[in-house]
């Protein structure tokens, strides 16, 4: 079931998915902005029992019709992801330098080689914050030093772009995973979070899980960090 705004009589949406103790009569700093965003409040607004995990054909599909605004957090990570941000923006100025810093450990973002070409110009992370997917998913991020070159007048990709990427992909994760089991995008400017660093995700299915922890060198998302207690 698609995520729907609460009646008013209800739960307000900032006090729904934590327990009545936790609740307060005013929205916290860090939701505020969900009063002017329809998408999120309404996200916000529902249970987690009642969200509907996104499958995998519904994830190609969003991709391949470039309709990138479908994907959602699951309510109760939504909020967490909001919090925390709030947070690292607090302790480091903002979360792009908490990636720079703490995630990718560049100091030095200036390219070695040309697109893909020096791997010590790639990173391959968990996403830390990622959509609610079904649990067979996974959501990785491939950070570059390098540009990922846009057409202005469209802000997609450039052919040239999008063909290094796709060869870049074939060869690391395709070849181990199966063409129907990956599918990549890049998100509008609109929609990035973090706009400093370049990046570009990836979604496997069913993927061996040995192959994830070999590239992405055993990292850990920071949510499932929050989770156990150990960031």
């Amino acid at each position: 079931m698609a995520p729907k705004d609460t009646p008013e009589t209800e739960t307000p949406f900032w006090n729904v998915n934590i327990p009545a103790s936790f609740h307060t009569a005013e929205c916290p700093d860090f939701l505020q902005y969900a009063f002017e965003n329809d998408k999120d409040r309404a996200i916000l607004s529902t249970l987690d029992a009642d969200y509907h995990r996104q499958t995998w054909p519904e994830v190609r599909q969003f991709i391949l019709d470039n309709r990138l605004d479908m994907f959602q957090r699951v309510p109760s990570d939504l909020r967490r992801y909001r919090e925390y941000n709030a947070k690292l923006t607090k302790d480091y100025g903002s979360v792009m330098q908490f990636v720079l810093q703490k995630r990718l450990g560049w100091a030095d973002q200036k390219a070695k080689a040309a697109p893909f070409k020096d791997l010590t110009d790639i990173k391959i992370l968990y996403n830390d914050w990622p959509y609610g997917f079904a649990d067979r998913i996974i959501h990785l991020v491939i950070w570059t030093k390098f540009d990922l070159v846009s057409d202005p007048a469209t802000d997609d990709l450039t052919a040239q772009a999008r063909k290094e990427i796709d060869d870049f992909v074939d060869e690391t994760i395709v070849s181990k995973c199966g063409k129907e089991n990956v599918i990549w995008f890049k998100n509008w400017s609109s929609l990035k979070s973090i706009h400093a660093v370049e990046h570009f995700h990836v979604m496997l299915f069913e993927p061996d899980m040995e192959f994830v922890r070999e590239i992405t060198n055993g990292d850990v998302s920071l949510e499932e960090k929050i989770k156990k207690g150990i960031a």
